[in-house]
């Protein structure tokens, strides 16, 4: 008789841990463990706590530092993640130097993970009251939609505070979380109500009866003919009734079905249902234009020697269009999309476009979905089988859909792959969507398409030297002129008296005009809020944040100033804190002031905003964005948002109400993320019919980057940013690192940061820079200090990042250092 294998499993763990750790595998479960398993494992100190772990690797080698203890359950069937994703996990947590199972964490929906310490999630009817919360506790309601769950540690952290017990209290109360302490599935099945007859009322006879019996009770009778009349019993093809249907079509009540239910006329019964509201395709793909299947066709080629192709298109060329011609082409062939987009905005628009041509093959995934609805778009993307299961093969989705169980994934589409938004920066891993899913997809031999009318300054230098293809599409669909783009000098305009307030009389001009013109108008101001400083005008005193380095921000409908770092906030004083003077002014301009003012200046304007402000609830985008659509709004009033690749085919006018804030922001990449700004805001004007107009106010009008927008001069900014970037050691020439170093004692910080620098400077020389503060020196209390690593593209990376490794992990075991958190960002934007 043979003996018995004894199998140990390697596990990631959902905590911030570097190692996976081994487990023992009873006998009677060697047969049904598989990698990609979740399976639930005790651990910590007293082994007090259980956990959901993933299963990484199957072996038979016991750990030589530890006894294992066994798995105490196994949780699935079949795993819930293939292999490549596994390995995708791996190159995200070496290359971005982040624990694996922070990447866990980020890439499981909250449903999948579970865990036998406090939990806090998100209240079923949170978007409800999200409106009413205080900011602090709106800034915990964001984490969640973001992580699905959180400890009370983390919500310490995310809050700067000790005690968070009233907080979480608070939202309990308001009804916007909940809280767990026992393991358990998160997610359920959304179960609809169905009604039939029982099978003794389903005979004729017996119906006949039935009816006989309740002649007296007409509202019983009446909800009884309504049933019959919906289920077309009589008919040769009888439907299923929902039972809220019927109780609305006859006017009842839950009671009065269940009254028929307890006299054994109906029967109840539930059918699991998706979340996830589908459509059938009802358009065909529209017929692309000569440049538009030009570039289709270039795409096609340089798909046959690269992987990665660089489609360079002007704001309105019609890139969705070519997008949607490959996305036929990748499912015919039996394989998965990913389309990834910037915002959640976004969505709203595309996922009409493409439902409109694939139907149920589309599917959205983003933050704003609960975890019942993330669960269920893992759930259909993991059981995707061409020929068999084909809904949800294209997934939409902003930067977490990228971590979705894919199986055959053919093509990937990243639209607008400049912006920023790609980039995670709190928590960790702080991975950048676009280079990664350049590696996803070379894992699963597919291809990659980047889209932007500005791309990045790396992803162009990539397609230079040849590592992309680049194809361009020079021209707006319909031989739509781009916009005409005028600049508006403030300096000279305050100087003669002539501004209205923040408008210059060109823009206010020209914003009356396009309104008798049945116009729409677009105005960008990239600072939400109604005033960014409260200045007492006798002694210079502005309200600072008692948590951070930073002033705060004048909310003109709460009467409140706040903190956009912490969430703190404060009533408005009605005299100065410093003086006790009553001359109390408000410096600057947010949104919300815009928003005002404009109704002073044009009163018969229908105007609305759209920032994080007003865009917090789940639905929110979609409201805005159908309105302005729908001609329900006449100016809208935006931050970034309102950049990022909408299309709306009536606005006449885009206004930049302050463009000197973007050019002088501390920042190499300052005068590409303005171009870029300024740039696509442009795109907005003019995508249909008659030719647009763009209004650029600023203090200095022969700036080179207003110039190089005006003259839509991508190539004049990409070689200007080439020649100082090459001078200054910045990427694309050289790779960055950066360390961000947390406590807050800042005598104890600045010695840390000092030490660490001095052993980095040993490994690196002159490589590295720092420490320094960065502009805002202190956030939530905790004192930052920074250090700049930068590596030659030539160097090893590899090589590179183990040093550092070392470094960081002999400076966390220093006694005198070990309290200060370090952060490592690689590739920062």
């Amino acid at each position: 008789m043979s003996e018995r294998e004894t199998k140990f499993v390697e596990v990631i763990m959902p905590l911030a841990l570097p190692n996976t750790f081994s487990y023992r595998v009873p006998h009677e479960w060697n047969d049904a463990i598989l990698v990609g398993q979740r399976v639930i494992v005790q651990f910590g100190f007293k082994g007090n706590k259980q956990y959901s772990a993933i299963v990484a690797k199957v072996h038979q080698t016991p750990p030589e530092a530890y006894e294992a203890k066994y798995i105490e359950a196994i949780l699935d069937e079949n795993p819930i993640l293939h292999p490549i994703q596994l390995k995708f996990w791996e190159w995200i947590s070496d290359y971005y130097m982040a624990h694996i199972g922070d990447v866990m964490v980020t890439a499981l929906p909250g449903g999948l993970r579970l865990a036998s310490e406090t939990r806090v999630l998100l209240h079923p009817e949170y978007q409800q009251v999200v409106e009413d919360l205080l900011d602090d506790e709106y800034l915990v309601v964001e984490a969640l939609e973001l992580r699905n769950v959180l400890d009370l540690d983390e919500i310490s952290q995310i809050l700067g505070i000790k005690h968070v017990q009233p907080k979480i209290k608070a939202l309990i109360e308001k009804k916007a979380i909940m809280v767990e302490e026992e393991i358990k599935q998160r997610y359920k099945p959304k179960l609809i109500a169905y009604v039939k007859l029982t099978k003794q009322a389903e005979q004729e006879e017996n119906l006949k009866k039935i009816f006989d019996e309740i002649e007296k009770a007409p509202r019983q009778l009446e909800l009884l003919m309504t049933y019959i009349q919906m289920s077309s019993r009589y008919s040769s093809s009888p439907k299923e009734v929902k039972k809220i249907d019927l109780q609305k079509a006859s006017n009842s009540t839950s009671s009065l079905v269940n009254e028929l239910v307890k006299k054994e006329i109906f029967e109840v019964y539930e059918v699991e249902a998706g979340r996830i509201d589908l459509e059938s395709a009802s358009n065909p793909i529209k017929e692309l234009s000569e440049d538009q299947e030009k570039a289709y066709a270039e795409i096609n080629t340089a798909f046959e020697s690269k992987d990665v192709v660089l489609l360079h298109g002007v704001t309105s060329s019609g890139k969705t269009e070519v997008y949607i011609k490959l996305i036929k082409e990748a499912v015919e062939r039996g394989e998965q999309v990913l389309y990834l987009l910037p915002e959640i905005a976004l969505t709203t628009q595309i996922v009409r476009r493409l439902q409109l041509v694939f139907g149920e093959r589309v599917c959205v995934y983003h933050s704003r979905f609960n975890e019942n609805e993330r669960v269920e778009v893992w759930n259909n993307v993991l059981k995707f089988n061409p020929g068999h299961y084909e809904d949800f093969q294209i997934v939409l989705g902003a930067r977490s859909a990228l971590f979705l169980p894919f199986s055959k994934l053919g093509l990937v589409i990243v639209d607008e792959e400049h912006e920023n938004t790609f980039k995670q920066y709190d928590p960790s891993p702080r991975y950048q969507a676009r280079d990664a899913s350049i590696v996803l997809a070379g894992m699963h031999g597919g291809k990659v398409v980047l889209g932007s009318a500005t791309p990045s300054v790396e992803s162009y230098r990539n397609a230079q030297e040849g590592k992309f293809a680049l194809v361009n599409l020079n021209k707006r669909f319909g031989g739509v002129q781009l916009p005409e783009i005028l600049c508006a000098d403030v300096k000279e305009a305050s100087k003669r008296k002539k501004m209205n307030s923040h408008f210059t009389p060109e823009l206010l001009k020209m914003m009356q005009d396009h309104l008798e013109d049945k116009k729409q108008i677009i105005l960008f101001q990239n600072r939400r809020g109604y005033s960014p400083i409260l200045m007492c005008e006798t002694c210079g005193n502005a309200p600072q944040c008692v948590n951070c380095d930073v002033s705060l921000t004048y909310h003109k409908y709460k009467r409140e100033l706040n903190c956009h770092y912490c969430g703190h906030h404060t009533a408005l004083p009605k005299v100065c804190p410093s003086c006790g003077d009553t001359n109390l002014q408000v410096k600057g301009f947010g949104t919300e002031k815009i928003e005002e003012e404009l109704a002073i200046y044009l009163p018969q304007a229908k105007i609305a905003r759209m920032d994080l402000d007003t865009t917090r609830a789940k639905k929110a985008y979609h409201r805005i964005i159908n309105a302005f659509e729908d001609k329900e709004i006449d100016i809208l009033v935006g931050t970034q948002m309102v950049t990022k690749g909408l299309d709306f085919e009536n606005v006449g006018l885009v206004g930049v109400l302050n463009a000197d804030n973007m050019l002088h922001f501390p920042d190499f990449r300052a005068f590409e993320r303005s171009y870029q700004l300024m740039a696509q805001v442009s795109g907005r004007a003019g995508r249909k019919g008659k030719r647009g107009q763009v209004l650029i106010q600023t203090y200095n009008p022969n700036h080179q980057i207003i110039r190089q927008v005006i003259d839509n001069d991508y190539l004049g900014m990409y070689k200007n940013e080439l020649i100082d970037r090459r001078n200054f050691h910045y990427p694309p020439f050289y790779r960055l690192i950066k360390l961000t170093l947390k406590h807050r004692d800042e005598k104890i910080l600045f010695a840390g940061a000092n030490h660490l620098t001095s052993v980095l400077r040993e490994k690196f020389g002159t490589r590295i820079l720092g420490p320094e503060a960065p502009g805002i020196a202190r956030v939530r209390n905790f004192y930052h200090q920074n250090i700049l690593l930068k590596i030659e593209k030539e160097a090893s990376i590899k090589k590179s990042k183990s040093l550092l490794k070392m470094a960081i992990q002999d400076f966390a075991i220093h006694s005198a250092y070990k309290s200060i958190r370090v952060v490592i960002d690689v590739d920062p934007l």
